[in-house]
């Protein structure tokens, strides 16, 4: 898999003036060289970043993002391109393969997707075991974990043909384990997948039981492309190093799951809808903009701005047309939705914001786009699983193929006590 290039500069290392370490820099096909510090072990030297700001843990031919610029790459696809015309079904294809299928191949994959796409009867009794209270991405992972049993026996992590066939049987079994969770947490009876639906719009089926307009089973694999896949983020860097440890493939989504969960990260259109319930009406943003520039006050604007993207998120303007596409299919004018309307419209239009390039992101238009979808704010991450799943099984597949593959074991800056003398309880 390994296309490094080696550059023909070196970096340079200098340790008290007297030692001089020479270290290859490889050159990326896009983004910034990359210095490889691996040589640093023998010298008992360890690099200190505080999470992994300037580290490239992995070499990989998926995902390419450049923050500055507000691009987002699949395989060197535009995401705008790729969710404004491309089928969810086809971005899977070319996450797991590495190119767009043909007609001939997408609808061979689509077939394979709904041949799989049933889960065993014995995971509903498991549902049973969960309050009626309890969070969809709790059960979720529990669900995915269960998996296992099923169709974990006797997997070769190194066998590429194996390992792509889980992903797939994962990937397909998703949509039917979301909508299971949330049928359950709302006492409905369990919908069997249709298999007549394509998978955005089967999974808005198994929800409601109702086949989904066109336009909002449109927004729905919108929403599924834009959340796909994005680098080496959290969620994926967990899988990875879960994955490194040659765990079970369902254990190691399970995690990355976890790591989605936190409202820091998958959970943040949730958090995004918590703050609009808390500004309550429109006639209160101008209080709440106020309260968001002030420095004293720990009132945070969610959905504004992104870790990485520091001009503008493309995916945001993509998912921006599809909410206001699902709204006028809906004609969902409900006060929550007003005042979102109404925050990134004053948000945009205040100063501050504009000069910090803090636009909203395609979490704040997701949130509000499920919203009208009739997706309740528990489900957000969920959904974000769903479509994340195929960019975690892509990585952890790309994983296994790297040469360089080894068992994750990050180091530390240790700070605490020196080698202490035990002195029994009875003399101290």
């Amino acid at each position: 898999m390994s296309d490094k290039t080696m550059s023909d500069k070196t970096a340079k290392l200098i340790i008290n003036t007297h030692r001089q370490l020479e270290l290859p820099i490889y050159q990326p096909t896009l983004g910034n060289d990359v210095v490889d510090v691996r040589s640093l072990e023998q010298e008992k030297f360890y690099t200190f970043d505080p999470g992994f700001m300037v580290t490239a843990a992995c070499e990989s031919k998926i995902t390419y993002i450049d923050g500055d610029a507000g691009i987002l790459l699949y395989r060197g696809y535009p995401i705008e391109s790729l969710a404004e015309h491309a089928e969810y079904t086809e971005i899977i294809y070319l996450l797991l393969y590495g190119e767009l299928p043909d007609s001939t191949q997408h609808q061979h994959f689509k077939e394979l997707l709904k041949a799989k796409a049933e889960v065993p009867k014995q995971l509903h009794r498991l549902l049973n075991g969960f309050p009626a209270d309890a969070h969809p991405m709790a059960m979720l992972m529990a669900l995915v974990t269960a998996l296992d049993a099923y169709y974990g026996k006797n997997i070769q992590l190194h066998d590429s043909h194996q390992r792509l066939n889980i992903a797939i049987e994962l990937i397909a079994k998703m949509p039917t384990l979301a909508a299971m969770c949330y049928r359950y947490l709302h006492h409905q009876d369990l919908i069997p997948p249709d298999t007549n639906l394509d998978y955005a719009a089967n999974f808005l089926y198994m929800l409601t039981g109702k086949e989904p307009h066109q336009e909002l089973a449109l927004a729905m694999n919108r929403i599924f492309t834009l959340h796909a896949d994005h680098e080496q983020n959290a969620s994926t860097s967990t899988v990875r190093l879960c994955s490194s440890t040659l765990t079970s493939p369902f254990a190691a989504i399970a995690s990355g799951i976890a790591a989605l969960w936190g409202r820091a990260h998958g959970g943040a259109n949730e958090a995004c809808l918590a703050m609009l319930r808390t500004i309550g009406n429109i006639d209160r943003i101008p209080e709440y903009i106020a309260k968001a520039k002030d420095k004293n006050d720990p009132f945070l604007l969610m959905g504004f701005g992104h870790r990485v993207y520091k001009n503008y998120d493309p995916r945001s303007a993509v998912m921006k047309m599809s909410c206001d596409e699902v709204l006028k299919v809906t004609g969902d004018d409900s006060p929550l939705l007003q005042t979102a309307v109404a925050l990134q419209e004053a948000a945009r239009a205040d100063r501050y914001f504009v000069e910090r390039k803090l636009f909203p992101n395609v979490e704040f238009f997701s949130g509000i786009t499920q919203t009208a979808l009739g997706i309740p704010e528990n489900m957000f991450t969920v959904v974000f699983a769903i479509a994340r799943t195929s960019g975690w099984l892509a990585q952890w597949h790309e994983m296994f193929s790297d040469p360089d593959f080894k068992l994750a074991r990050p180091r530390q800056l240790y700070t605490g006590s020196k080698q202490r003398e035990y002195v029994p309880l009875g003399t101290r």
